[in-house]
């Protein structure tokens, strides 16, 4: 619903827009090409793809590389670490609602957890259901959401750029009221609970406080400083063909904050019957 009311919004602010004054050409673009990309992101039923990530964790960058496969409804997810170190199978509704994890290290266990519990979420910027592009939608619709009025100065396009094998629109966004505010933390609030409430990125509220790690109830009247805005800056890169995320870069105001590199993407190609489960050929669960 929320994605549907941000389309409507943008459309309705390029119409308005083009009626009453002119916008500059590469930031009405730029608003036209993230309400394509949106819209590409509703129309993806199933992706396979390989992820780079680069993630600020505790002010040192962490990199990893991993293949996905999802099937977006009902949500079923198999992941495997490039260096093939661990695996995980999520199917909603079953193994009690939890992942199927297998590290392929000592001690080699193969374990049911929470996708939200502790050991999953331990210096992570996310968790495995927001693998996909449905959470990059979602995340995107945040940071314009709050915008409104300054939307067409925030959004630019940069124009047309080579980027992992894919020609891709280059699109920054930028926003000029990225700042922190002081908020009184509430009954049996945690840091995912207030940022998901305030509609603003989880891990860098964290970050801001020190709360990396903890996924428990914070201190009811504890005070903490909340970002207003969901980044700073963000930088996407847009399959020319298909109107989906290449590549996406979220800064906060020390400087990069995290990256995503999408490569051998495929959608909407159907899965085999038991590729969502453990016995799968080629699986080591």
């Amino acid at each position: 619903m929320r994605t549907q009311v941000l389309i409507f919004f943008l459309v309705s602010f390029l119409w308005g827009n083009a009626q009453q004054q002119p916008v500059p050409l590469g930031q009405n673009k730029a608003i036209k090409l993230i309400v394509e990309m949106i819209d590409s992101i509703k129309n993806v039923k199933t992706l396979r793809t390989t992820i780079k990530a680069l993630e600020r964790i505790n002010n040192v960058y962490s990199s990893a590389s991993s293949e996905i496969k999802v099937n977006v409804s009902p949500r079923k997810l198999y992941f495997i670490g490039r260096q093939g170190k661990l695996e995980i199978l999520y199917v909603a509704g079953e193994h009690g609602n939890k992942a199927v994890v297998k590290p392929h290290v000592f001690p080699y266990l193969t374990l049911n957890l929470d996708p939200r519990g502790n050991l999953m979420r331990k210096n992570q910027h996310y968790t495995v259901n927001e693998l996909g592009f449905d959470f990059i939608g979602r995340t995107i619709a945040l940071i314009l959401s709050k915008e409104k009025e300054n939307l067409a100065k925030s959004m630019t396009y940069i124009g047309k750029h080579e980027h992992n094998g894919y020609m891709c629109h280059m699109i920054m966004y930028e926003t000029k009221t990225f700042q922190h505010y002081e908020y009184t933390v509430q009954h049996k609030e945690t840091a995912t609970s207030i940022a998901l409430k305030l509609s603003v990125n989880d891990y860098l509220l964290r970050t801001k406080n020190n709360l990396f790690n903890d996924f428990g109830y914070l201190k009811e009247g504890s005070k903490i400083q909340v970002p207003y805005m969901y980044c700073k800056k963000a930088i996407f890169y847009l399959d020319e063909k298909t109107v989906l995320p290449v590549s996406v870069s979220i800064y906060d105001d020390v400087g990069l904050f995290e990256n995503y590199e999408y490569s051998n993407t495929i959608i909407n190609k159907s899965f085999d019957a038991k590729e969502f489960s453990k016995e799968f050929k080629g699986y080591g669960f």
